[in-house]
């Protein structure tokens, strides 16, 4: 199969500069968009900003358990020794453990939450499919932060995404809040593409995951979008919801607070938007970071 054109070139094709995005924001045609869950006034703040906070959509008492499962797995040495638990490089607290959905039947039920689900397929105009799913944890005064990025040009280069029509849903397992490391967002940066400097290394994702030096985008671009449109941290209590557009500029700082900051990612992709080869040339990576082979469409199932 012949790849796609790469739109996005970055790392190895760096150039300095921005590339115009090459695909709409929302792409649900006008049936689409006028059935669907969320209004007209939420989707123009989704398309304008490139994210959309929903403050408690789930009941705390409805995540509290998927807290509990994340300390069982801290808990457990030889969970915290498969590749898909990240720990901080001290390797005493968990940092991201991914492929939740597959690890979990409760994960699993809550991507396929029948109005969630609505929500991301108004969002991206087709079914979709988990690309990738992960707790981000950062533990009371120790929690490492998250560098500048678009998730996309991670997607894109190293796993292959080829193009923009992607959305994180991401449900605050704990309350975030201004002190404990919460996710900062520069709206409007979605609207183009940011490449990075740098080569990828081989088998980049055994390093990256833990302290991402590649795939970083200059700081000078990210200086020039949040003098334009500023910087935005979606706070709230445990459940609530906020989805990310795929190429979003996002980051966060260390958890300096006594209190913990737990986050869930269900990353829904197009199934007409699967993926190709990777565009940096190198070998995809695992599929618990970019799923190749389980992509069929999502189902709801009510809890």
């Amino acid at each position: 199969m012949l790849q796609t054109t790469d739109f996005y070139p970055t790392r190895e094709g760096y150039t300095k500069g921005r590339f115009p995005r090459n695909e709409p924001v929302i792409h649900a045609d006008a049936v689409q968009r006028a059935e669907g869950p969320l209004s007209e006034n939420e989707l123009g703040k989704y398309e304008r900003d490139g994210f959309l906070s929903l403050e408690g959509y789930f009941s705390p008492e409805a995540v509290a358990p998927f807290f509990d499962e994340l300390d069982q797995i801290e808990k457990d040495p030889v969970m915290c020794q498969k590749d898909q638990v990240i720990m901080d490089p001290d390797q005493k607290k968990v940092r991201s453990v991914f492929d939740m959905h597959n690890l979990s039947s409760a994960f699993d039920r809550m991507t396929r939450d029948p109005h969630l689900l609505s929500m991301v397929q108004q969002l991206l105009g087709s079914d979709v499919y988990i690309h990738q799913s992960r707790i981000n944890d950062k533990s009371g005064f120790c929690g490492n932060g998250f560098e500048w990025h678009s998730d996309f040009e991670t997607w894109h280069s190293e796993d292959g995404m080829p193009a923009m029509r992607a959305v994180s849903a991401s449900i605050m397992l704990t309350d975030n809040n201004a002190f404990n490391g919460p996710l900062m967002l520069i709206p409007g940066s979605h609207q183009s593409f940011v490449p990075c400097p740098g080569e990828t290394p081989d088998n980049n994702w055994t390093e990256s995951l833990k302290n991402q030096t590649v795939g970083v985008p200059p700081r000078e671009a990210v200086a020039d979008l949040a003098n334009a449109r500023g910087i935005e941290q979606p706070l709230g209590p445990a459940g609530s919801l906020l989805l990310f557009e795929c190429n979003t500029l996002h980051a966060s700082n260390a958890n300096m607070s006594p209190w913990p900051r737990s986050n869930l990612f269900f990353v829904y992709n197009s199934v007409d938007n699967r993926l190709e080869k990777p565009f940096s040339g190198k070998s995809p990576r695992p599929g618990f970071l970019g799923a190749r082979e389980n992509t069929r469409p999502l189902t709801p199932v009510s809890d």
